[in-house]
C-alpha cells in the first residue's frame, strides 16, 4: 500500500500508508486537543521521498474521529494506543509524539516494543509546568476554562507558521473542557510526586532498554535541556529548528520527512544497548547529548 488510507484501529481513526517490510513502522501520535491531520504535510513529503515507509497517525481517544471518553491517563491511554498498534499489525514501531504525546510515547516505550522515540518539541522536564497547571486548577475547572487554554496556546506561537499549517491547526484544535480535565487529570488529581515518580521510572526503563531518543525542537531549549537529556538518556539527540515555534514538523515538513527517514536505519532490540540515533543534516542545530 503506498496512498494512504482513513480506517480504524481498536477504535481509534486513523491514517495509514506504506507496506510492511523489515524497516521499523512509524506511529505518529498528535498533540492534546489536535487530531492527525497535523501529520499529513509531513507525511506527504515521506510518500515522496520513501513511498513504501509504513506510517500510522492516529486519532487519540476522544480526539478528532475518535470515539469513546478520555481514559485513564497515563495507563490508559498508553493502553489504548497498544490496542491500536496491535490491530493495526505493527512490530515495535518508532513512536514519534508531539507535545503531550511525547510523554505518552516514552510511558508506551517503558512498557511495549518499540525502536525508538522521536518527541517533537517536547523535553521530559515536566515539573515547571506541572505546577504552572495546579496553580492554573480552579480556573480549568471553572467557567472560564476557554481563557485560560487561549493563553497557553499563546505560547504555542502558531503565528509562525505558513498561513496553511495555522488553518490546519485552527481547524482540528478542540479544547473540550472534559478533554483537558481528563487528560491533564494525573496532574491536577493527584499527588504530584506520584505522576514525577512514574515519568522517572518510564524514562529509566526508556535508559535501560538503549532505545534511541531524538528531541525535535522548534526553539532553542531552556538552559541545562541538553545537560539534563545527556545525563539521563545517553546518546540522544536533539535537533533545533529555531524559529518555528510549538509545530516544527508543519513548519518544516519536508525536513521533518527526512529525519523520519533515517529512523528506517535505527536498529532492532537486540542492538539497542550500544547503539544510538542519527542525527538530522538539515538541521540548524542537531547535537547528540
Amino acid at each position: 500500500m503506498s496512498t494512504p488510507t482513513t480506517t480504524r484501529f481498536a477504535g481509534l481513526a486513523a491514517d495509514t500508508q506504506g507496506d510492511d517490510d523489515t524497516r521499523p513502522a512509524l506511529l505518529l501520535l498528535h498533540g492534546l486537543t489536535f487530531d492527525r491531520t497535523m501529520w499529513r504535510p509531513a507525511l506527504a513529503e515521506l510518500r515522496r521521498i520513501d513511498p513504501h515507509r509504513r506510517a500510522v497517525s492516529l486519532d487519540l481517544p476522544a480526539h478528532g474521529e475518535s470515539r469513546g471518553d478520555v481514559p485513564d491517563a497515563p495507563e490508559g491511554l498508553r493502553d489504548a494506543v497498544h490496542a491500536a498498534v496491535e490491530a493495526a499489525g505493527l512490530r515495535a514501531p518508532v513512536v514519534v509524539g508531539h507535545s503531550y504525546s511525547a510523554i505518552l510515547a516514552v510511558f508506551y516505550a517503558a512498557t511495549f516494543p518499540h525502536r525508538g522515540i522521536v518527541s517533537v518539541d517536547q523535553t521530559l522536564q515536566v515539573d515547571g509546568f506541572g505546577e504552572m497547571l495546579l496553580g492554573l486548577a480552579d480556573r480549568l475547572r471553572g467557567a472560564d476554562y476557554l481563557d485560560v487554554w487561549n493563553e497557553l496556546e499563546a505560547g504555542l506561537h502558531i503565528e509562525l507558521l505558513p498561513e496553511p499549517a495555522q488553518k490546519r491547526l485552527r481547524a482540528s484544535c478542540t479544547p473540550r473542557q472534559d478533554l483537558l480535565l481528563g487528560y491533564w487529570s494525573p496532574i491536577l488529581d493527584r499527588d504530584p510526586a506520584t505522576m514525577h515518580d512514574q515519568l522517572a521510572t518510564a524514562v529509566a526503563a526508556v535508559r535501560a532498554a538503549g532505545a534511541p531518543f531524538t528531541l525535535v525542537a522548534g526553539a532553542n531549549p531552556e538552559p541545562g535541556s541538553r545537560a539534563w537529556m545527556r545525563a539521563t538518556l545517553p546518546g540522544s539527540t536533539m535537533t533545533v529548528w529555531p524559529g518555528c515555534g510549538h509545530f516544527p514538523h508543519l513548519a518544516r515538513p519536508d525536513a521533518f520527512a527526512r529525519l523520519l527517514a533515517q529512523t528506517a536505519d535505527w536498529p532492532h532490540a537486540s542492538s539497542l544497548v550500544t547503539a544510538g540515533p542519527r542525527s538530522d543534516a538539515d538541521s540548524a542545530t542537531a547535537q547528540s547529548c
